[in-house]
């Protein structure tokens, strides 16, 4: 663990060997251990420690930005060098806000000291367990379990200063038979919230009840989802939930403020300080993280902004920039779709997957989806795939496991249908946040096609 002591000092240094009108520096630390199994045994364990620097300058308004994970002081003033030669170059851009003025940020418990210490013993011991248990049920158990420490630290020249440690947990694993499999998956910034143990026999369960799929011919039926595929919809509503999006055309909820779009039994928000996720505090600007409801009771509520899209439409940030890059997960950087929610919750209802399953006279069980992709970002169309785990339900009962479908549906109509929403929400890892989804049931969602698997 690096410590605020030393990333506020690599944040000094940034700052004062910068010539530039503006200077910001967002430091990420990082300590990440891994270990890998597959064919019921441990076949990899692996560590990183890392820690990379952004720096945005900006001289009037031309901005430049610049990454390093060099963070000696020749490698930062390097940085900054090359950060000033890219505004120099860039045109002015005339949304640029300016950095903000330091803000009071609140400080949120997300630090675990056992989750910090786990060891590869420790991840040994739970996996193997998972392994024995696999093999003694004759199916083959894979996945990986994960163990982190991250810290953030956003400085800017105008005196802000905030940093963030944090841990997480999280495992994911698939149990295979020769011709079913089953999938299960959890995370926490404790690790003794994640049931290693019990997460790997709701897989070998799973795969075991799916052995002999049968198929099934496509079509409109109703169905129970488990957490994992509406942890999918969750997802995919959020993410088209930025304020960008919104003033584009891109989402769901352009013109649809204040509508009832969705059923009463529906509400999905984002709050970045609620410790029954992953609490980050504040954003990659140094703002406080709000707590935004996107969708109340069924009516559609706002989306989230940084501080670009707050001064373009004259409202105040939520607290949701996202890094202007992200050198240690490249694939969560800013830009492109502006502001987004890291850590999105779809509500709890009052019924249990049982209660569900019991009320349907035909349908399907769906454990998750895969592959999924988007059609129609206006009404959130989403075409994607079953897996791991596809069941008929038949007068109340779970029976037949069957092929996996592809489905091409409005992610909003089907929430707009919802008859019963699970009492326990399930716990999934997404990039800097943990994104919490019940169990749903719907009376139609349409099926397009069938698979040979």
């Amino acid at each position: 663990m690096f410590g605020e002591k030393r990333l506020r000092g690599i944040a000094e240094r940034v700052l004062a060997v910068s010539e530039a009108d503006e200077t910001e520096v967002v430091v990420f630390g990082l300590e990440e251990r891994l270990t890998r199994f597959a064919n019921n045994a441990i076949h990899q364990n692996v560590a990183e420690t890392n820690a990379a620097a952004v720096i945005r300058v900006a001289l009037g308004r031309r901005v430049g930005v610049a990454t390093t994970n060099d963070l000696s002081d020749v490698g930062l003033e390097r940085a900054v060098e090359r950060a000033t030669a890219a505004a120099r170059l860039s045109p002015e851009d005339p949304d640029y806000p300016g950095l903000p003025e330091p803000t009071s940020v609140g400080p949120v418990e997300a630090f675990d000291e056992r989750t910090a210490g786990y060891t590869p013993a420790d991840r040994a011991r739970d996996v193997g367990a998972v392994c024995r248990r696999a093999e003694e049920r004759g199916v083959i158990a894979s996945g990986a379990f994960r163990t982190a420490v991250h810290e953030f630290a956003v400085a800017n020249s105008h005196g802000l200063f905030a940093y963030h440690p944090t841990t997480v947990a999280d495992l994911t694993t698939v149990a295979m038979t020769e011709d079913s499999a089953g999938y299960a998956a959890g995370a926490a910034w404790k690790v003794e919230e994640v049931d290693v143990v019990g997460l790997g026999m709701e897989a070998i369960e799973r795969a075991l009840r799916g052995r002999n799929p049968q198929p099934l011919k496509p079509g409109v039926y109703p169905v129970v989802l488990g957490p994992h595929a509406v942890a999918d919809i969750v997802a995919f509503i959020t993410q088209m939930a930025g304020a960008m999006l919104v003033a584009e055309g891109r989402s769901w909820m352009t013109g649809r403020q204040g509508e009832r779009l969705m059923s009463s039994g529906v509400s999905i928000w984002d709050d970045g300080r609620d410790p029954g996720g992953w609490p980050l505090p504040f954003d990659f600007e140094g703002m406080p993280r709000q707590r935004v409801d996107i969708v109340r009771e069924g009516v559609v509520g706002e989306p989230v902004y940084d501080r670009r899209w707050a001064r373009k439409e004259g409202k105040a940030s939520t607290g949701h920039a996202l890094p202007l890059l992200n050198p240690l997960s490249p694939w969560l950087s800013g830009g492109a779709a502006g502001p987004l929610p890291l850590h999105p919750v779809m509500g709890p209802g009052e019924h249990t997957v049982e209660e569900m399953v019991a009320s349907v006279s035909r349908g399907l069980y769906v454990t998750r989806f895969h592959y999924t992709r988007v059609v129609h970002p206006r009404d959130a169309v989403i075409t994607g795939m079953t897996r791991d785990g596809t069941f008929l339900i038949e007068d109340g009962e779970i029976t037949t496991p069957v092929k996996n479908l592809r489905f091409t549906q409005s992610y909003v109509e089907a929430l707009a249908e919802v008859e019963m929403v699970g009492c326990d929400l399930c716990r999934v890892r997404t990039g800097l946040g943990i994104l919490r989804a019940p169990a749903l049931k719907l009376p139609a969602f349409h099926f397009t096609g069938a698979t040979t698997f």
